[in-house]
């Protein structure tokens, strides 16, 4: 399979691009600058993610894309998925999986609402948030095969391979979420369908 990952260097994006390419598949990964990376099923690309050129040139010729990109304060989300769903859609490529954040799942104590506009929320800045959700509702909107990894608390942590997962809300009593269980379980859906047009909500 020929994937596509924004925010490889990061800390989810790390692990899922370690066990693509540790699985023989062809990774294309969008850097912003110059890395000392290497690996004969990696094929790197410099640039900006809020370059529609340097979006479509990683996306071209892939099976998937993978998003594990981090918030700013310049709507890095936001700004990236506006490019990367008209290329998905000009290569033909359905199946998409993000990293988002527990915010944008569904409240349970304030239903109607999403966690980050609820009293589930305890962040006084909502700015990454509100990001979460723009690029959540593109989603939402297109016609994609799209699956969100909705982490909590979310420390490197350890690779401990159990965890609980919910749809489109966080499981009770929530705790947090290791960068490499969640790339684990986020890499897994690659495979899986059962999560498709959901967020999912994962916790210890």
């Amino acid at each position: 399979m020929k994937i596509a990952i924004f925010g490889a260097t990061g800390r989810v994006g790390s692990v899922i691009a370690e066990l693509a390419l540790k699985d023989g598949h062809s990774v294309r990964a969008l850097f912003r600058s110059q890395t000392d990376l290497k690996h004969k099923h990696l094929h790197i690309h410099y640039g900006d993610v809020s370059n529609k050129a340097d979006i479509y040139k990683t996306i071209k010729g892939c099976d998937a894309v993978i998003s594990a990109l981090g918030t700013d304060k310049n709507d890095a989300l936001t700004k990236s998925m506006i490019h990367i769903l008209p290329a998905m859609r000009k290569e033909s490529i359905t199946k998409i999986i993000t990293i988002g954040t527990a915010g944008i799942l569904d409240s349970k104590r304030d239903p109607g609402k999403l966690r980050f506009h609820s009293t589930e929320s305890n962040r006084r800045l909502s700015t990454a948030a509100e990001d979460h959700c723009r690029a959540y509702l593109m989603l939402k909107q297109s016609s994609m095969d799209w699956t969100i990894v909705c982490p909590t608390y979310l420390p490197d942590g350890e690779r401990i391979g159990k965890y609980r997962t919910e749809i489109n809300t966080l499981p009770d009593s929530p705790s947090s979420i290791s960068m490499y269980d969640t790339g684990d379980f986020a890499y897994s859906l690659l495979q899986s369908d059962q999560y498709l047009k959901k967020r999912v909500g994962i916790t210890y």
